[in-house]
């Protein structure tokens, strides 16, 4: 059950994308909906997988790949779209795209587990896109979520090559 919220997370991004692209009230509804619902498989497919000791090799692998689609897409259409600085875009994406590579070399020898910080990170990042993707205006509220979601992500980031760094084997 948890490898499928996964996969259905994966399935979820190009329906978000196509509808965030289209635009209008009820495109950028639809992706909140899209968007807050594959979030949301996010943190179900985690707590299952726990929970029932379905922790497979695949949900280790697949699950931040997902993670990445979900957000990388949200905020790469975003930025197409001239609605968020593309600065934000590639600090945010360098950071997730750099921890996954070091998530994938340390695979073998360690997990590196989902923090707190990194929890806090994925709940801050979901705010400030879904702020980005409703089509109503938050005037200054936009810009200070997403500026907390880059210094959350940063931080997390170094938090994550140092945690890895003291336990190398």
């Amino acid at each position: 059950m948890a490898n499928e919220l996964t996969v259905l997370r994966l399935v979820m991004v190009p329906f978000f994308v196509v509808f965030l692209a289209m635009g209008g009230t009820a495109g950028r509804v639809i992706a909140f909906v899209l968007f807050i619902g594959a979030s949301a498989t996010d943190l179900l497919d985690g707590r299952l997988a726990r929970q029932r000791g379905l922790i497979t090799d695949f949900g280790k692998i697949a699950d931040p790949v997902a993670d990445k689609a979900l957000t990388g897409s949200a905020l790469i259409t975003l930025s197409a779209l001239g609605e968020l600085s593309w600065w934000v875009t590639g600090v945010i994406l360098v950071r997730e795209l750099g921890i996954t590579v070091l998530r994938f070399v340390v695979i073998r020898h360690n997990v590196i587990a989902a923090s707190r910080g990194g929890k806090l990170k994925t709940l801050v990042q979901v705010i400030a896109i879904s702020l980005y993707i409703l089509p109503v205006s938050f005037g200054v509220a936009r810009p200070l979520v997403m500026a907390a979601a880059v210094v959350v992500t940063l931080v997390t980031g170094v938090d994550y090559v140092a945690s890895a760094w003291r336990n190398k084997p």
